[in-house]
């Protein structure tokens, strides 16, 4: 387009959503052109803040008919540049955060329908009014939004129990490349009125249509939650911990997350108001939750599971938390064991996942791998070990040069994907593809899976506008 046909096109987007959400200076939207990491810095022609479904369309259509490309951001915390723009200048954010309406509540079906610019701590709190739990739990849920929890198909600290974003939603709404909506905000458990559209749009990134909102799964509240943190040897008992607590807890077993000491030592240095919760240190420690619905009995059960890990030789020390606060205190030293890595230096980090039972036979493999590679490289290692995600991050050795470090970040990659593969992994768990895995996707993916998913997108996004450059 023309300068002349860009300010007509501007004009035509004020026009749907008011000048004041139609952002060009670049003071305003520098915040949107970037990722948390800042690995993918882009451009924009505009950042545009509709505030409906309705206003969501008509910029769509406006950006179909002008063959301007869209980039749907919600929180911006997503780690793969999947919400940022290309350098071009060419793209139009479509920044979700003024969708926030809690549409309904329905304590009956356990359900509630929420806009895509709720925040996941918005979502969690209106559940809570009503004594019902929505389960997704992550780091960033103040911040990060429904819609792109559920464009990224998110994962966190309690997968093990409730599952992922996608095993959270039972409908979506949607508005496609070309301006149409999908209204498929379904409350049913179950509905086999042929292809299930809303797992089409989940964990697609952008790249099919815009989820505008979300009718979501609700659970009962748990009466009872214990939390415990661990100390023991190695990963192998952890693994033999986890088999004894499900075990001796059954589903209670909501979080299992394994934090190596190195990760602990970067937080107690690095975060504040963090403490060791043991006395000693150990190599390896678990943070382990479970909650019931029955009001008693569940300390008394994982006291008992603790005292058998402990008389079998599985773990060397645990303490359970006797309050809220003590919880909470816990939950922040695994919270901020990503974010410390960063004074650390560089930090080449992998979301990859393998079967549960040969996770400590990955960590060792890929450990002595990186070593051999890096000599003095600190892998961190941590995660959600009960679903088999870990955060395989490797910190650069100390006195290193970070930018040096930084720039073996593909050959890192190459060595610990395939490690991965070997144990039937998968490199992306639950971060997505983004641009960041891009070409890894194109290279490991089943070339079958990989057409049908191509077909799609040319069908539904035939002029290729919805966030190009990403995922294919």
């Amino acid at each position: 387009m023309s300068p002349g046909s860009d300010t007509e096109f501007l004009e035509a987007l004020a026009r749907i959503v008011s000048p004041a959400h139609v952002l060009t200076d670049p003071d305003m939207i520098a915040g949107f052109l970037t990722e948390p990491r800042a690995l993918y810095t882009g451009r924009a022609l505009a950042v545009v803040r509709p505030g409906s479904t309705a206003e969501v369309a008509a910029v769509v259509s406006a950006c179909a008919a002008a063959k301007i490309a869209i980039v749907p951001q919600g929180g911006n915390t997503g780690l793969v540049g999947g919400q940022t723009p290309d350098a071009s200048g060419r793209e139009v954010i479509l920044s979700l955060q003024r969708l926030k309406r809690i549409r309904e509540i329905d304590p009956l079906t356990d359900t509630m329908i929420v806009e895509a610019g709720v925040t996941l701590a918005q979502a969690q709190e209106a559940a809570q009014g009503v004594d019902r739990l929505f389960p997704l739990s992550l780091a960033a849920e103040g911040t990060c939004t429904i819609g792109g929890n559920l464009a990224t198909n998110a994962g966190g600290v309690a997968v093990l129990a409730y599952g992922n974003a996608r095993d959270m939603a039972t409908g979506l709404e949607i508005v496609l490349p070309d301006g149409r909506i999908v209204n498929a905000l379904s409350k049913l458990r179950k509905d086999n009125t042929g292809y299930d559209l809303k797992n089409l749009f989940i964990g697609s990134e952008g790249t099919l249509g815009v989820i505008t909102a979300a009718a979501l799964k609700l659970f009962p509240n748990p009466r009872s939650r214990e939390t415990a943190f661990i100390g023991l040897e190695n990963p192998g008992k952890a693994l033999t911990l986890f088999g004894l607590a499900r075990e001796a807890l059954g589903t209670s077993v909501v979080s299992f997350e394994l934090i190596p000491r190195i990760a602990l030592d970067f937080v107690l240095k690095h975060a504040a108001s963090c403490r060791d919760p043991l006395p000693g240190r150990h190599d390896w420690y678990v943070l382990m939750e479970a909650a019931s619905q029955v009001v008693g009995g569940l300390d008394e059960a994982v006291t008992n599971m603790l005292g058998e890990a402990m008389e079998r030789g599985l773990i060397d020390d645990a303490t359970l938390a006797a309050t809220g606060e003590q919880r909470a205190a816990f939950w922040r030293l695994r919270e901020n064991v990503s974010d410390t890595q960063k004074y650390e230096g560089g930090s080449i980090k992998h979301d990859v996942s393998v079967p549960v039972g040969v996770v400590p036979e990955f960590l060792v493999e890929a450990t002595v791998a990186v070593l051999e590679f890096t000599p003095g490289a600190r892998v961190v290692a941590f995660g959600h070990m009960g679903d088999g995600n870990i955060h395989f991050n490797v910190s650069q050795p100390l006195g290193a040069g970070k930018q040096a470090f930084l720039d073996k970040w593909e050959a890192m990659n190459e060595i610990v994907h395939a490690i991965v593969a070997q144990y039937a992994g998968s490199f992306s768990a639950e971060h997505g593809i983004g641009q960041l895995k891009r070409d890894l996707l194109a290279s490991a993916k089943d070339p079958v899976a990989l057409d049908v998913m191509r077909k799609i997108k040319a069908t539904l996004d035939p002029l290729g506008i919805m966030n190009p450059g990403k995922v294919l």
